[in-house]
């Protein structure tokens, strides 16, 4: 299993009990779809490697508390604080028709209502207050923001992505600063007209 068939489901917080039980952290929209797991990921030494899982008891707030087969001293599950847990894509829970998730459209074409066809999806990045989806335009890259009305609708079958930009948010992102604009000149350098008599 390779790290591009895989999503993060979240990272192992600290130990719990004597038993070796440790704390995970589910960092997804609804951690309640994975209270029945039996296996995951983690992510150690740059490698995935499966670990099965003996009980898991969700809480609150997207924690819950894990038992690992063969992880059963303190010692055993500290080894495990900050490690981070995957799953497999396939392991997604499906969405409804006019949503997506990130991984699945990067290399869509993103095309706006008023300027057409703009550029490709390159990535996205998943920021505390706003995910931003960043686009390559011409050679520049511009951050659209992930909200619901600028991020219009997708179509896997074009491959595209619609979007309704703010007015003013290409040209942020493509035209130099007006700081840019009125820089003086380097020392030593002058105009031509300067060397005229």
């Amino acid at each position: 299993m390779t790290l591009d068939a895989c999503f993060q489901l979240g990272y192992i917080v600290r130990t719990h009990g004597t038993k070796g039980q440790v704390v995970a952290f589910f960092d997804v929209d609804f951690p309640e779809e994975y209270d029945e797991l039996e296996s995951v990921f983690l992510l150690i030494n740059g490698k995935l490697v499966p670990f099965f899982i003996d009980d898991l008891n969700p809480q609150d707030k997207g924690k819950s508390i894990i038992k690992f087969e063969d992880v059963n001293t303190v010692a055993d599950a500290e080894r495990l604080k900050g490690v981070a847990l995957y799953l497999p894509l396939n392991q997604l829970p499906e969405l409804e028709e006019d949503q997506f998730y990130f991984h699945e459209v990067i290399g869509y074409t993103v095309v706006d209502e008023q300027l057409g066809e703009l550029g490709t999806v390159q990535t996205f990045f998943d920021l505390p207050n706003q995910d931003l989806l960043a686009m390559d335009y011409q050679g520049h890259e511009v951050l659209i923001p992930v909200q619901d009305e600028i991020i219009l609708r997708t179509s896997k079958e074009e491959r595209k992505i619609y979007v309704n930009l703010p007015e003013g948010l290409l040209e942020v992102y493509t035209q130099p600063s007006n700081r840019q604009l009125e820089e003086p000149p380097l020392e030593g350098e002058e105009d031509e007209d300067d060397d005229a008599v």
